[in-house]
C-alpha cells in the first residue's frame, strides 16, 4: 500500500505521515521546499513522478490573518493556487486505486468563518465543495473521501497566528471549551485507524477536530 502525504514534513502533516508509515508499505511525503502548492510547476512535476497511490493526503499551510481590504490581487492568486487549484490538479491527475482513501486537511472555518481568515474561509470551502462532489463520483470504485477540519491545533502555524495577535499558547488554550489545544497526533491516529481497519462506511463526511468550538448541530 502506497500513501502520499503533501506537507508531511511538519505539523499535522508530519504526524499523519509517521502514523501511516506504521501501516503502509511506502509513504511519500513532500515539504514546502520540494513542493510548494502555490507554485503549480512544482506540483505538476511531483504528479509526473507519482501518478498513483492508495492513500492520498491533501495538506498545505494557510494564509496569515488579514483584513479584507488589505488583500491584494497577487495575494488572492497565490492562495488560490495553494489552497484550491493545486489540489484540483492533484485530484485530477493522481489516480487513487480502487478501495483507497483521500483525506483533505481543511479547517473548521469552512463551517464557522473567522473574519480575519477570509482567504482561508473562502478557498477551503471551495475545495471542500469539490471534494464532496468527488465523493459521490467515486462510489463505484469504493474510494473514500474524508474531509478533516482541524480547529486550534498545536502547530507552528497556530503559534504564528497567536503571536501576530499578541497572545500566547497557554492563555489561548485556557479560553477554549476544552481548555487545551488539539494534538496533531489525534488526527493522525484517526486517519491510521481508518486506513488500517479498512473502514469503508465513511465517505463525503467532514470530521471536526475543533476543540468544542462549534455551535452548529450539523
Amino acid at each position: 500500500m502506497k500513501a502520499i502525504v503533501f506537507g508531511g514534513s511538519k505539523g499535522i502533516g508530519k504526524a499523519i505521515r509517521l502514523r501511516l508509515e506504521e501501516v503502509c508499505d511506502k509513504v511519500v511525503f513532500t515539504s514546502t521546499k520540494e513542493v510548494d502548492t502555490s507554485q503549480l510547476d512544482t506540483v505538476k512535476s511531483f504528479i509526473k513522478q507519482h501518478p498513483s497511490c492508495d492513500v492520498l493526503v491533501l495538506n498545505t499551510g494557510g494564509p496569515p490573518p488579514m483584513q479584507f481590504a488589505d488583500i491584494t490581487e497577487e495575494i488572492w492568486l497565490k492562495y488560490f493556487n495553494q489552497l484550491f487549484l493545486s489540489f484540483i490538479l492533484i485530484l485530477q491527475n493522481i489516480k487513487v486505486n480502487p478501495g483507497g482513501y483521500v483525506f483533505l486537511m481543511s479547517s473548521h472555518v469552512i463551517k464557522e468563518p473567522e473574519t480575519k481568515l477570509i482567504i482561508s474561509n473562502s478557498l477551503r470551502l471551495g475545495i471542500s465543495s469539490v471534494f464532496k462532489t468527488l465523493s459521490k463520483l467515486s462510489m463505484p470504485d469504493c474510494i473514500s473521501y474524508i474531509n478533516i477540519a482541524p480547529g486550534p491545533t498545536k502547530t507552528d502555524r497556530l503559534a504564528r497566528l497567536l503571536e501576530s495577535s499578541g497572545k500566547n499558547m497557554e492563555t489561548f488554550a485556557a479560553g477554549l471549551p476544552t481548555k487545551r489545544v488539539g494534538d496533531p497526533d489525534d488526527i493522525a491516529k484517526f486517519i491510521k485507524l481508518i486506513v488500517e481497519s479498512k473502514i469503508t462506511s465513511l465517505n463525503g463526511v467532514t470530521i471536526n477536530f475543533d476543540m468544542g468550538l462549534a455551535h452548529y448541530v450539523f
